[in-house]
């Protein structure tokens, strides 16, 4: 089952939330932008959804049509998949520059046509890729999770594709839905991982101050439910002051077992 969180014009984005089943593994959600004839497949997944997500997008594109995998990191759950993406599409395979050297390592080598040539590294800096008109920038969104990570900015939309960061612990087969108030409720389904995912409260300050100059109207995350409104503007204001990763560690952490 899809959602389309949004479409104006040639321009639609739409979200795959529940293509994992029952215990077979962590929640994940996946997003198709479509501009004209262009699309870009958003944290894809593994090898656990690859053979779901093409039923899934049959209604929207063939994986031959299928022009850019975007991947915030290198978790098995962003891109386990990647060597079925390669063989069985022709698509661009866009990731931080820091991974580009190790996701070939999930590629089997008699792979053909799976080569430099397929990947678009994108720099510490970020960047950006275009279907026709339309651009989906790659944020920085580094030791947010993961050391070499990016959000996804689609201008057209103003959704903030944000992977990992913001992302709820939610039971298998709830309905996807929008968190537009009542924060405080949805913080606890949440706060664990971000406490412990999340390297500090220096880094989550400045994506938040990063966030708030793009005037994003929903913020999508890659786990979970989506957030927009008075949510959303909880959300940043909590991520803006939360004490998480090395914040919270001390010599206590770090003793060698007892004899």
């Amino acid at each position: 089952m899809s959602s389309l969180l949004f479409e104006s014009g040639e321009h639609r984005c739409i979200a795959f939330n529940d293509l994992v089943r029952g215990d077979d593994g962590v929640q994940a959600n996946q997003f198709l932008i479509q501009h004209g004839g262009q699309s870009a497949l958003l944290d894809p997944g593994g090898a656990l959804l690859y053979n779901p997500l093409i039923l899934a997008l049959a209604q929207y594109v063939k994986p031959t049509g299928i022009d850019y995998i975007l991947c915030s990191h290198q978790d098995p759950d962003i891109i386990g998949s990647v060597d079925k993406w390669l063989l069985y599409s022709e698509a661009t395979i866009v990731c931080s520059e820091l991974w580009g050297r190790f996701v070939p390592h999930g590629v089997p080598g008699y792979l053909k046509n799976a080569g430099r040539e397929r990947y678009k590294l994108i720099p510490d800096r970020g960047g950006y890729v275009e279907l026709g008109s339309a651009r989906i920038n790659l944020l920085p969104a580094h030791f947010m999770h993961s050391v070499g990570n990016f959000s996804f900015w689609d201008e057209r939309s103003r959704i903030l594709f944000s992977g990992d960061v913001g992302a709820s612990m939610i039971a298998s087969g709830e309905p996807y839905r929008f968190i537009e108030s009542g924060f405080a409720g949805h913080k606890p389904r949440m706060e664990g991982f971000h406490r412990r995912y999340m390297g500090s409260n220096r880094v989550t300050r400045l994506w938040v101050s990063m966030v708030r100059e793009l005037g994003a109207e929903m913020i999508v995350p890659q786990h979970g439910l989506p957030m927009r409104g008075e949510a959303m503007q909880d959300f940043l204001a909590w991520l803006d002051n939360l004490e998480c990763g090395i914040d919270l560690l001390s010599q206590s952490d770090f003793r060698a077992p007892p004899a």
